[in-house]
């Protein structure tokens, strides 16, 4: 992680990006988060930093060398959490051992016929519990990371500005008209309940 803070004072200093340090913080924490294991923070994230990009408030190139150094960043945190505790963690006595033990056992044998797509499928620790090793492990979760920062980032730049100005530009129509169907379809559901309830008792009245 110190390369990584060292990386991003490197772009701060010598290309004067623009846009505040704190977005480009938030997104290279939420991005090592996910990439680590942690399920959710990085992917909407980095959709919003290209979002702002595009809008001129953060610089593209930062968003996606950030995202991208961050997310590598976090899987070999995450690889190197699962190869020196998640072995042990699985296999310690308690409830579902064996079933632990037999998960591990047939997680070896993917991890063994297809390394590559088992690192890319699945989160960075379980690479590590299964100890894939450093020379296969790291530039695959590199290429990964890259893939997945160019893809949400350019995604978001170029496919979420007409989205969010789509949003804008309906405005409170679109929230009525929303609130209008939501209300129609409740009463809907209460009208036809209702009418069961009736039927079941023969029509009589309340």
């Amino acid at each position: 992680m110190a390369q990584l803070v060292l990386a991003l004072l490197h772009i701060h200093l010598h290309h004067h990006i623009h846009g505040p340090p704190f977005d480009y913080a938030g997104l290279a924490v939420a991005a090592a988060a996910s990439w680590i294991g942690v399920p959710g923070p990085g992917e909407p994230v980095l959709i919003a930093a290209g979002v702002l990009a595009a809008k001129h408030q953060l610089d593209l190139g930062a968003v996606l060398v950030i995202a991208w150094l961050a997310a590598t960043a976090g899987g070999i945190v995450g690889w190197a959490i699962g190869l020196r505790a998640g072995r042990a963690f699985l296999s310690d006595p308690g409830p579902g051992r064996a079933r632990r033990i037999k998960a591990v056992a047939h997680g070896e044998f993917v991890f063994d016929r297809y390394p590559v797509i088992a690192i890319v499928l699945t989160p960075s620790w379980i690479a590590g519990i299964h100890r894939v090793r450093s020379a296969i492990y790291q530039p695959t979760n590199a290429i990964a990371a890259a893939l997945w920062a160019a893809g949400l980032g350019f995604g978001g730049y170029f496919v979420g500005p007409p989205v969010v100005d789509l949003v804008d530009d309906l405005g409170t129509a679109a929230a009525v008209a929303l609130g209008v169907l939501v209300a129609g379809t409740v009463g809907l559901a209460l009208w036809q309940r209702r009418r069961r309830s009736r039927a079941g008792d023969g029509g009589a009245p309340r």
